[in-house]
């Protein structure tokens, strides 16, 4: 068992950054890969990134390719993601998402969730 605790989101004006992290407590997140997915009102939960299990291999879903970047510090059993030149159509809760095995793109695949940070991008 893992528990999730996603933290950094908030309100941002289109162009900028924000920086969200996932707290792993529980089992050790280096038994983990961990994925971020999204979910804007109205809409059903995209993937955004994953990353696997020692931090090399990496995935991105093409709206957000060049912009966003997932990274994790095994130490602090946190995952991170960056997100720049913020979009308003990036607005959404944000979720980060754990399953034991290699990286996904699909949330059926995820075994554990956070309870989500709101991203607010302003135009």
């Amino acid at each position: 068992q893992v528990q999730l605790a996603e933290s950094g989101g908030g309100l941002v004006q289109a162009g900028g950054s924000l920086r969200l992290s996932c707290a792993a407590s529980g089992r050790p997140s280096t038994n983990y890969a961990m994925g971020w997915f999204r979910q804007a009102p109205g809409k059903e939960r995209e993937f955004v990134a994953a990353i696997n299990l020692n931090g090399i291999i990496t995935d991105y879903a093409d709206s957000v390719k060049g912009r966003f970047t997932i990274s994790r510090d095994n130490a602090k059993n946190t995952v991170y993601l960056q997100m720049n030149s913020l979009k308003s159509e990036d607005t959404a809760v944000y979720y980060c998402a754990a399953r034991a095995g290699s990286r996904s793109r699909y949330s059926y695949e995820y075994n554990y969730w956070g309870q989500g940070t709101q991203v607010t991008v302003s135009s």
